[in-house]
C-alpha cells in the first residue's frame, strides 16, 4: 500500500502547474485558516490530543500566529490537498480514484507527505472503517518517494491542517 501512495504522490507532482489556476500556498492557506479562527470554524474537537493545552498551544488564535512566524520554504507541485487514506480508492493494485479534491492546486508537496504520512500513522494504529490494521511501517513512505523526511515541515503542515 505505501508504494501505491508514493506513485500517487508522484503522478500527481509530476503534472505541469504552469497553467493551474488554482493556487493553494501557503499565502491563501494561511488566509482561509485565519478566517477559520477568527469565525470560530475550527473544530477543536477533531483535533490530535497534544495540538492544545498543557503542551501544545493555548488555542487557535496561538497556532494561527506560531503558524505565520513559521512559514517553510515551499516546493510546488499539483497537490492533493487532504492525501489521505480515506481520499483515496484502491482496486487491487492500483490507485483506482481521488475524492475530497476541494483542495487540489498548486501547493507544497510537504503538504500531501506530512497528511499521507499521519493518515498511515493513525489509520494503522488501531482501527479504520471497521478493521483492524497493524504493522505498517509510516517511515516507509519517504523512501518510496525518494526523500530524506522534514520533520519541520510535517509538523507544519499536520498544525496547519488542524485549523481546517
Amino acid at each position: 500500500m505505501v508504494s501505491l501512495l508514493a506513485d500517487g504522490l508522484k503522478n500527481l507532482w509530476n503534472i505541469d502547474i504552469n497553467d493551474c489556476p488554482s493556487d493553494l500556498s501557503l499565502k491563501y492557506k494561511l488566509a482561509q485558516a485565519e478566517y477559520n479562527v477568527k469565525n470560530n470554524l475550527v473544530d477543536l474537537d477533531n483535533v490530535q490530543p497534544d495540538t492544545f493545552g498543557e503542551n501544545g498551544f493555548k488555542n487557535p488564535e496561538e497556532l494561527l500566529g506560531w503558524l505565520y512566524e513559521n512559514q517553510p520554504e515551499e516546493e510546488l507541485v499539483l497537490s492533493h490537498g487532504d492525501f489521505c487514506l480515506p481520499n483515496i480508492f484502491f482496486d487491487n493494485d492500483n490507485i483506482s480514484g481521488y475524492i475530497d479534491l476541494g483542495k487540489t492546486g498548486i501547493a507544497d508537496k510537504w503538504c500531501d507527505i506530512a497528511l499521507c504520512y499521519r493518515s498511515l500513522s493513525d489509520n494503522y494504529a488501531g482501527r479504520y472503517n471497521g478493521h483492524a490494521y497493524s504493522g505498517v511501517d509510516a517511515s516507509l513512505l519517504f523512501q518510496k518517494i525518494g526523500v530524506e523526511p522534514d520533520w519541520e515541515k510535517i509538523r507544519y503542515y499536520i498544525l496547519l491542517d488542524e485549523l481546517f
